[in-house]
Parts: structure tokens; C-alpha cells; sequence
């Protein structure tokens, strides 16, 4: 079976065949499948032999590989030694992290700000809007300042405060469309209103660092949160008697769930319980990344916080709290699938499932009319070539894929 060639577009360059033993495009599996990608869109899929109709066109056979859509991260704050929004130079700090996580194959991402004082995230945003408008990030996600100081994590206290209206105007209106997700803790004063405003603002209201019960959760959602931060982590836990907000999340339809498979944040068995539990559809991956991911272990800040880095984890010097993560998307790919998550699941959980979270119908997918972000794995599932906008990323692995 295969899908009909798109129009020519004129001028366009000789388009490329990809073929692999396995190709996922986010809605079929097809083995073996290919894709023709024709400047940097996927315009035709199939499965089989390539259609005739593109005999003429450049072939990349990538042998016994598996094809899947690049990878969508919405929780990352940073990588390659680098944070969004910190530094003296915005653009180049988080061009750094983008690459970073890219080489592993997250070609779509949201750069994540910890809590900061108000006018620093406003300059931030505002800082940060080129790469949005470019489409080199997909937005800003803020998570702080209105977040619980019962579970701050790895958050400056004294800079946490309570959502008024006037606040979560000035920054979200700092420049409109920028701010995709909204990390906010509902039971605090003003919090369902907030929730509310955010929403109204086109951006996704998720509910974390929370000291929220069950009903006041679901009462957040009924507000407009569509997803949790993290879940488990930085809010109250699962109690027989007092569930608190983590299996009120899990059980409500209109909730997706972050996920932070490492290893550190959750136990393999929570994850597949998790991930059970909410469904395809409903389970996102993230990295909830700092500066550390991809570099060497050591001292480092996040926000204004001292973080130490030993072995790949990360924790507050003060207090010892966990402080994000040093994780890539395609470690938690693995992560979750060593935990008993199915692959397919896995696979959705870090490609259509965010894609959808955040609105997005070109990314996520390898169907026609996407934007042309692969990811090539081998049997190990390691990242061995990527794909962004129809271009090879630089530093991959040798071997077959050589021919992208």
C-alpha cells in the first residue's frame, strides 16, 4: 500500500527515497517501508518496494534500520552545558541545547525556564521569541514562578509566588504565541482563575510542583489543565487513604502525563504502571534536561541553584533534591521499554502524544505532508542518523545510513 505522490513544487530539488526493514510513521507500521521526503516534507509513504513513480528520484536504503518520526521533547531546560533563557547570549545558548538534544533525536523541542523574578522570564521570553517565530524551538515552557514551596524541587523559594492575573498577563503577553506551557500549582490563591487565563491565551496549563488533593486536581482540570509536569514527582504521593493528585490525573481522559524515564525520577515498575494506566495517547516522555545532559559530570546552576553532578545525576548541592535530569529522549525510549512499556507505546509517547499536546500537525509523524524529522534506529534502538527538515544532523554513526 502506499499514499499518492504530492504535486511537484516548483523548483524543488530531486526528492529522496528512504527506505528501511521497518518504517513507524506514527500511524501505521509498515515492514519493510519507505518515504519520500522533497524539501523537507514527506510528500508519499508505502510499503513494499518503492512505487515506479519515484524510480527516478535519489535512493537511501538504510538496510535492516527502523524509520520513526523525530522525537518531541515539551519538558527540557537544557544540554551540551548550555540553559534556556541563561547566559549572555540567548539565541546561541539555546541553539546549543536544540543541537544537543537533536543529535539524539528530539527535532522538536520546548525550552523549558525555571523559576526566575518576573522581569529576567519576561526578557527571557522575549529573548527567546526569534527562535520560536523561526521555528528552531516550539516555545517556551514556563515552570515557575507559581509553583507550591511545599514542593518546589529544584526551585529558588524565595522567587516562587502566587499566580495573579496581572503576572500571568505581563509574561504571557510579553510576546504573544511565544509561551506554550504553563507549569502552575491550582490550590494556590487564584490558581483555578489563573489556570483559566492561560488556557484563554492559547498556551497549555499543566499542573505540577503541587501540593493539590485529588479534587482539587480534577478541579484544575475542569479549569483547563490538559497535562501534568513530571507526575509523582514534586507533588504529593499515592496514599490508600489520601490518593492525592497522581491517580486523579491517571484516571481522567482529558490529562497527558509527563514521564521522566531515567532511572532516578521513577522506578522502572512505576513507569509501566504509568504508562499502562493513561494509555497510548496519553503518556508523554520528556528529559526535564539541565546543562549537564551531554557533558561531563561536575558543578553547575540551574536558575540561581548549585547542582552537582555525579555519575549523570543531578541534585540541588543544598538540600539534596533532585534537580532535572542529564537525560536524552532516546535513553528514556529505551528506559521505558526496559521498564515492559511496548515499543509502539514508547514510540507514541515521545512523537504524536507531545505532538499533540502541543497542537502540532507537522511534527510527530511520517505521514505525507509532515515535516520531514526521522529518526533512524538500529536493533538496540540507538540513534544512528537524524533527520530535521529533510537534512542529515552532523556527528551520527558510520555505516549504512552513510547514505543520508
Amino acid at each position: 500500500m502506499s499514499s499518492a505522490p504530492a504535486p511537484a513544487v516548483p523548483g524543488a530539488q530531486s526528492p529522496t527515497v528512504y527506505s528501511a526493514a521497518s518504517l513507524r510513521t506514527g500511524r501505521r507500521t509498515l515492514s519493510p517501508g519507505w518515504m519520500v521526503v522533497d524539501q523537507g516534507v514527506v510528500v508519499a509513504v508505502g510499503e513494499g518496494e518503492p512505487d515506479a513513480a519515484w524510480a527516478s528520484a535519489e535512493q537511501a536504503d538504510l538496510g535492516a534500520a527502523t524509520l520513526v518520526p523525530g522525537f518531541v521533547d515539551v519538558h527540557c531546560h537544557g544540554g551540551g552545558g548550555a540553559s534556556f533563557g541563561d547566559g549572555p547570549d540567548l539565541l546561541a545558548s539555546a541553539r546549543t541545547v536544540a543541537a544537543t538534544h537533536r543529535a539524539h533525536g528530539t527535532t522538536t523541542i520546548v525550552a523549558s525556564l525555571v523559576t526566575a523574578p518576573l522581569p529576567a522570564l519576561r526578557d527571557a521570553i522575549v529573548g527567546l521569541a526569534p527562535l520560536v517565530e523561526s521555528g528552531e524551538i516550539a516555545g517556551v515552557h514556563l515552570e515557575g514562578p507559581w509553583l507550591s514551596p511545599l514542593h518546589k524541587g529544584a526551585h529558588e523559594p524565595t522567587l516562587l509566588r502566587e499566580p495573579a492575573l496581572a503576572d500571568v498577563d505581563s509574561l504571557l503577553g510579553a510576546r504573544p504565541g511565544v509561551v506554550k506551557v504553563v507549569t502552575i500549582a491550582p490550590e494556590l490563591p487564584g490558581g483555578l482563575d489563573a489556570v483559566r487565563r492561560i488556557v484563554e491565551a492559547g498556551a497549555v496549563a499543566a499542573i505540577g510542583h503541587t501540593d493539590a488533593d485529588a479534587a482539587t486536581a480534577t478541579a484544575a482540570v475542569d479549569a483547563g489543565v490538559t497535562l501534568a509536569t513530571h507526575l509523582f514527582n514534586a507533588m504529593l504521593p499515592v496514599h490508600h487513604r489520601v490518593p492525592g493528585p497522581v491517580l486523579a490525573l491517571l484516571e481522567d481522559p482529558r490529562v497527558a502525563v509527563e514521564l521522566i524515564a531515567d532511572g532516578v525520577h521513577l522506578h522502572p515498575l512505576t513507569v509501566q504502571h504509568a504508562a499502562r494506566s493513561a494509555g497510548v495517547g496519553r503518556t508523554v516522555l520528556v528529559t526535564d534536561a539541565m546543562s549537564a545532559t551531554g557533558v561531563a559530570d561536575g558543578e553547575y546552576l540551574l536558575g540561581s541553584l548549585v547542582v552537582d553532578v555525579v555519575e549523570g545525576v543531578a541534585r540541588l548541592r543544598e538540600g539534596g533534591s533532585i534537580a532535572g535530569s542529564t537525560l536524552t529522549l532516546d535513553v528514556a525510549l529505551r528506559g521505558a521499554v526496559a521498564a515492559g512499556v511496548p515499543l509502539d507505546d514508547a514510540l507514541a509517547a515521545l512523537t504524536t502524544t507531545p505532538a499533540r499536546v502541543l497542537g502540532r500537525t507537522d511534527v510527530g509523524h511520517l505521514e505525507p505532508g509532515a515535516r520531514a524529522d526521522a529518526v533512524v534506529l538500529d536493533g538496540s534502538l540507538t540513534v544512528v542518523a537524524v533527520l530535521h527538515g529533510g537534512r542529515r544532523e552532523p556527528g551520527q554513526s558510520s555505516g549504512p545510513v552513510d547514505l543520508l
